[in-house]
């Protein structure tokens, strides 16, 4: 069946990559406006996938017109929707920033606009090794990204993070030779039926696959003890790198796992191999704890958000591992939520370090009244971290909870509302910073007589911040994922209705 959008996700982002470096030869800057406009075009197509699967379901697409037992398929349903939908928004929303943030060389928009294919790859892709394709173009272009600011520790981080996650997709790989031995099939519908008939969900080699692939991916998003390349990765990228790193690439691996612990794998395997879900809830839950735990005692802002995904990615996994309806759909939320709360966090503390040269929980002292704009979204969107009502974090840990009550794991649920104390007593370190504590006598921090800048609600009087600017666009991209985060925490009905026909089809 024809369904040309849903290629045209994958292959228009890396097609537009080549053009800024064809570009480079005769004109210097012209990256930024050929992504935004791949952009544009990447966010209406993926708001009619997501408005067609909300009216009629699922629905693929064959490359070359082959059936899917010979060739590649591209599905769409609510799953692969919403993320294929987040994707595309936080591209175009990043870009807001990036217009006065940069980086500007041609080159970074080439590798971002890689980045954005190779996701959409991972998010659309209905074959498992086509996946373990578009998850190396996602590392290969995320390797560039992080060193792009060709500085000595981001070209270390780049590095850990190449070393790491090469091993990760080697371990995928790996995985998925086992299943396809077992099998003699590629495609995740195909597997879903042929590891029952074939050989059994307690065949050894099923097995195998499962471990090597659930490890492989658990380094892409980034679960203790696997996850030491993402605190440098972050803290060490440009700020605008950060950002869409933070909210997009650990997010589909987390996606990808869900994808074929669902779609391939299928429930009926926990069932036969209890261990196999008790082993994955089990190092999600540590991850949760440990995470949690690591962001507590960061002084560097970034390094803590890190660590906060750590603890996060754990919580999402573990939901995926219960394998119950309502933790599968909290879940679900709780991966678009962070990769949206995550994002726009990010994008706060660039916003900080550009007009200020912060970068510590103790330099943040006293900027809730220099720039009252970003530090009151950053405020929301760290409530919702936490998850205090309304909010879609709160959306997606009750959900969660809920899940693990009903999956008869209740310390699955005792360990998230644990983390939730963790996490609030960082936020509450961090606020009390912005909000209450003097400038007066820490280095670095903003003097008491710093002027407030025009862009941020100030009155920019003085005009001495005219070496770090910050435009209207990098707040405004800010304030606006802020004001998503709170809307969203209302959405839990029409998130039951969005995900219905997959949770069907999955349970």
């Amino acid at each position: 069946m024809s369904n040309p959008e849903l290629a045209l996700l994958v292959a228009i982002p890396i097609l537009a990559a080549t053009i800024p470096l064809l570009a480079s030869l005769k004109f210097d800057r012209v990256g930024w406006p050929i992504a935004l406009v791949t952009a544009a075009i990447e966010v209406a197509l993926a708001g009619y996938v997501a408005m067609r699967v909300a009216a009629e379901g699922r629905y693929v697409h064959n490359l070359g017109g082959y059936p899917r037992q010979y060739g590649i398929e591209l599905v769409a349903d609510g799953l692969s929707a919403s993320v294929v939908l987040l994707v595309a928004l936080v591209t175009l929303v990043v870009l807001g920033y990036a217009r006065r943030a940069g980086p500007r060389q041609n080159t970074f928009y080439s590798a971002y606009l890689l980045l954005c294919g190779g996701l959409m790859g991972v998010g659309l892709t209905g074959d498992v090794f086509n996946m373990f394709v578009f998850l190396e173009i996602v590392g290969l272009a995320t390797y560039a990204l992080v060193a792009s600011d060709r500085s000595g520790r981001s070209a270390l981080a780049a590095l850990k993070y190449l070393l790491i996650g090469t091993a990760g997709a080697s371990l995928y790989l790996v995985g998925v030779g086992y299943v396809f031995v077992a099998t003699g099939t590629l495609n995740m519908v195909e597997l879903s039926t042929a590891i029952p008939e074939t050989v059994g969900y307690a065949d050894p080699l099923i097995i195998a696959s499962f471990c090597f692939i659930a490890v492989g991916l658990s380094v892409k998003a980034a679960i203790f003890p696997l996850h030491t390349w993402m605190p440098d990765a972050y803290a060490e990228s440009p700020d605008t790198v950060t950002s869409y790193i933070s909210g997009l690439v650990s997010t589909m691996g987390a996606y990808a796992l869900a994808r074929l612990i669902y779609t391939v794998y299928t429930p009926e395997f926990f069932a036969t191999v209890p261990l196999a879900g008790d082993a994955l809830v089990a190092f999600a839950t540590v991850s949760i704890i440990a995470g949690s735990v690591l962001a507590v005692i960061q002084p560097d802002v970034k390094r803590m958000l890190a660590y906060s995904s750590v603890a996060q990615f754990g919580m999402i996994v573990a939901a995926f591992g219960l394998a119950t309806e309502q933790a599968l759909l909290g879940g679900i939320i709780h991966l678009v939520g962070h990769g949206l709360m995550k994002t726009a966090l990010f994008l706060a503390v660039g916003v900080l370090a550009t007009a200020y040269g912060v970068r510590t929980v103790k330099q943040y002292a006293n900027l809730g009244y220099r720039s009252p704009v970003t530090v009151a979204a950053m405020g929301l969107l760290l409530l919702a971290l936490v998850g205090i009502p309304p909010s879609i974090g709160f959306l997606g840990k009750w959900y969660i909870a809920w899940g693990a009550i009903e999956a008869g794991a209740p310390i699955v649920a005792g360990v998230i509302f644990f983390s939730t104390l963790l996490t609030l007593l960082y936020v509450a370190r961090l606020l009390e910073s912005l909000y209450f504590h003097p400038a007066d006598g820490i280095e670095g921090a903003v003097p008491g007589d710093e002027v407030r800048l025009l862009s941020d609600g100030g009155d920019g009087a003085t005009g001495q911040n005219r070496n770090r600017p910050v435009s209207f666009g990098m707040v405004f991209v800010v304030a606006a994922l802020s004001v998503a985060a709170v809307a969203l925490g209302f959405a839990g009905p029409a998130f039951e209705a969005f995900f219905e026909s997959f949770l069907e089809a999955a349970l």
